[in-house]
């Protein structure tokens, strides 16, 4: 079996208009505390049912396609600003976790597990161009979303993304992994090894920083 993307193109809604709303929405509502509501999370004991399937019978896999083409895609967009080669590296994403899926031991969370594999798609194919855009896909991403003129003014976003831009590379890809591909922190935690709690908190120190930038 195959694994092949379908023709992608930037979402309508990414990181430049969600991130932006909750900052604002921190902004006019004085935030105490810390939203933990995790959004769109497939319940664990189905996840593992999808996983046993597919290992199972490779025809299965696309349950766990269709769940995680889009939150890979948009990751990978966001980090390469292209969409033909974000297309290119999600097909590639998911052709080796096809192919690794029945090595696959459920030690871990299957979307960490899927993430690591796009990252080293990611960074095999950085390798083999030698650059990165990073953050300058920003505008492109939001270009066509015309319901974010609405709540905020297009200096207001830029603003945002250059104090976006000039976050650590770390800072940057918490943001990538919470708000493009809408990891939850577990998800997270299991990914880049650190405890859920911490990086609660480094979301949170990060909102929290760019909160008061944008006073």
């Amino acid at each position: 079996m195959t694994v092949v993307c379908p023709v992608l193109r930037p979402p309508s809604l990414s990181i430049w208009n969600a991130f932006t709303l909750e900052v604002i929405a921190m902004e006019r509502n004085c935030m105490i505390g810390f939203r933990t509501v995790e959004r769109n999370q497939m319940p664990p004991e189905r996840l593992s049912e999808l996983v046993a399937a597919a290992q199972a019978d490779p025809a299965a896999f696309g349950p766990l396609y269709d769940r995680y083409l889009q939150p890979v895609y948009r990751y990978l967009y966001s980090r390469l600003g292209n969409a033909h080669e974000a297309e290119d590296v999600t097909s590639q994403t998911f052709i080796a976790a096809y192919e690794a899926l029945p090595r696959y031991r459920e030690q871990g969370q299957f979307a960490a597990w899927l993430f690591r594999i796009a990252r080293s798609k990611m960074n095999d194919h950085f390798r083999r161009n030698r650059f990165e855009v990073g953050l300058d896909a920003a505008k492109r991403a939001v270009a066509g979303y015309d319901a974010l003129g609405e709540v905020i003014h297009d200096e207001e976003l830029d603003r945002l993304q250059s104090l976006i831009k000039k976050l650590n590379p770390e800072e940057q890809d918490l943001i990538r992994l919470r708000y493009v591909a809408d990891l939850s922190f577990s998800e997270m935690a299991d990914l880049i090894g650190k405890r859920e709690d911490a990086v609660k908190k480094s979301i949170y120190r990060l909102l929290e920083r760019l909160k008061g930038q944008m006073e």
